[in-house]
Formats: C-alpha cells, sequence, structure tokens
C-alpha cells in the first residue's frame, strides 16, 4: 500500500496537519494525505492509505446525517467531469479527495463525550470534574456518562487546544450560536453513537468543526473518523481500565511507554509493527461501521 504525506497539486489555500485544501471559488478541494499527528505534533511516518479510510468514513456519515445535521459535503471526488475541478485529478487523490461547500469556519472544536475517558478522565481524577463540571464521586474509567457532555475547546493552529466553559463559548461566538453548535453536536453524537453500538463500536467521544454557509452553522472538515473520534470495540468493553480501540490511541500508547520520546525533541519514525497496527485499526474501523471494505 502505498502512503502520500503530501499532496501532488501545488499550491494548497490551507494545510492543515492531515488535510490540504485547494479554493475552487464556491467550493473547496479537500485531501486527505497518510499522514498522523500525536500530542499535536504530526510524525514523520505516514499510515498506508489512512487519508482514504478518513475520507471515506466522513463521506459515508456525511451522507446519512445530513438530515440530522447539514453539511458541506458535495461528493468524493472521482476523476470524472461530474467533479467539475479545472484541473485534472492525480489517480492517486481519487477515494481521499473531498469536493465540499465552502464555509466561514466557527474556530471552535465541538467535543461532545459518552464516557470517561482520555483528558476527560484525567481531569477527574485530579479534580472531580469535567471540562470544570462537578461530576459524582467514585465513577471509574471509560464509565458511560449519565448524559452526553459538551465540552468545547478552542481551535488552536500550534500548541494545546484549550477547554471552554458555555460561557466562553458564548462569549466566543454568541448566545444563539453557541446553544446551535452544542444541540448540533450532541444530536450528532446520539444518532452516530446509537447506529455504531448496533454495529458492535462504542463511540467514546468525538469531535465535530462547523462554519456558516450563509446564515445557517454547517458541520465542516470531517466527522466521526478514527482521528476524530474515540472507537471502542462493544465486546472487549469493561469499565474501569483503558480500552482497545480502533483509532490512533495505538500509536499515542506506543509514544507514551515504548518510544523513549521526551515530547521535546522532534518524534521518531513509527516501527512497522505499529504502522501495521494502527493501519488495520482504522480499516476495521471503517469495514465495520460502513459495512464496507475502503476502495
Amino acid at each position: 500500500m502505498s502512503v502520500i504525506l503530501q499532496s501532488p497539486l501545488p499550491n494548497p489555500t490551507y494545510r492543515g496537519k492531515v488535510r490540504e485544501t485547494y479554493d475552487l471559488g464556491e467550493r473547496l478541494l479537500i485531501v486527505a494525505t497518510d499522514r498522523i499527528s500525536a500530542f499535536d505534533v504530526v510524525l514523520p511516518t505516514g499510515i498506508p492509505d489512512k487519508g482514504k479510510v478518513l475520507s471515506q468514513m466522513a463521506a459515508w456519515w456525511f451522507e446519512r446525517t445530513r438530515d440530522v445535521v447539514p453539511n458541506h459535503f458535495i461528493r468524493l471526488a472521482d476523476g470524472t467531469a461530474a467533479d467539475g475541478l479545472p484541473f485534472a485529478l492525480p489517480p492517486e487523490l481519487i477515494g481521499r479527495a473531498t469536493i465540499a461547500h465552502k464555509a466561514r469556519r466557527v474556530d471552535v472544536e465541538c467535543i461532545v463525550r459518552g464516557y470517561l475517558a482520555g483528558s476527560a478522565w484525567a481531569e477527574y481524577k485530579e479534580y472531580g470534574t469535567v471540562n470544570g463540571v462537578r461530576m459524582p464521586k467514585g465513577m471509574t474509567e471509560s464509565e458511560q456518562l449519565a448524559e452526553p457532555m459538551f465540552t468545547p475547546t478552542t481551535k488552536a493552529e500550534e500548541g494545546h487546544d484549550e477547554p471552554m466553559s458555555m460561557s466562553d463559548l458564548i462569549q466566543e461566538v454568541g448566545p444563539e450560536p453557541a446553544q446551535v453548535l452544542r444541540l448540533r453536536s450532541v444530536a450528532l453524537y446520539n444518532f452516530a453513537a446509537e447506529y455504531a453500538r448496533s454495529r458492535g463500536i462504542i463511540i467514546a467521544d468525538t469531535k465535530f468543526e462547523f462554519g456558516y454557509l450563509g446564515d445557517e452553522l454547517i458541520v465542516i472538515d470531517e466527522m466521526l473518523t478514527p482521528d476524530s473520534s474515540r472507537f471502542w470495540d462493544v465486546r472487549d468493553y469493561k469499565t474501569g481500565q483503558s480500552q482497545p480501540s480502533f483509532d490512533k490511541q495505538y500509536v499515542r500508547d506506543w509514544l507514551a511507554k515504548e518510544s523513549g520520546w521526551d515530547r521535546a525533541s522532534a518524534p521518531p519514525e513509527l516501527p512497522a509493527e505499529v504502522v501495521a497496527g494502527t493501519a488495520a485499526r482504522y480499516a476495521e474501523a471503517y469495514r465495520r461501521l460502513t459495512g464496507q471494505e475502503g476502495r
């Protein structure tokens, strides 16, 4: 399997940790590379076909949730005239390039948590809170929350995103947009979590990004992929411990526990077994959720 660390198209309008975006006027072409980031750093090793999994899984969810919350998705570019591109699409980008409506991004990460995991568990252990909200005593790692929690953060171009309270969010975007972001994020999570559980996967938490298309807040970027979500196997789920996952937690665990990386120096190359294991987890998440094989 090939690895694409950089789009072959020249002069992207925006280059993120994983995606490269090209301005098409009222539309965007968004190319998902095989780069992978962890601890806010892009790693030097790519994951084969990761960008294809991300693009195709996000497209699958965009199609199925557009009646829940509108989104920016138009189509996966396939290199035909239907793409309406002003240039020929390189063959290696078929299956990993998305054509989307252009929207004005809201600089907030809209995170919804259904379970006590990751940074939420770390905060709870130390302070007894999640996103500053006091939680019941005696909760355990990976425990399901009484109801999904909306825990937004800032969207930092570099470094760490910072937690935001609803007051912070209101100050950032205004009272009505803040409520729309909360309600739409939770509605998407509830819809996806119910479906995923029927496919044997728990969505422990996930994040959404929104932007304005005209006056309406719509979902943009990507959604419900192993890059933006914590996916657990229903069969392996046990409270009181961390969970095996179909996402990049496998990479984070290797970096934190086995690599010896101090997070101050340049990140290390990933060993072959971690690359293969991560690729397999991403592919399995796609297969389980969609019932399809990637292409």
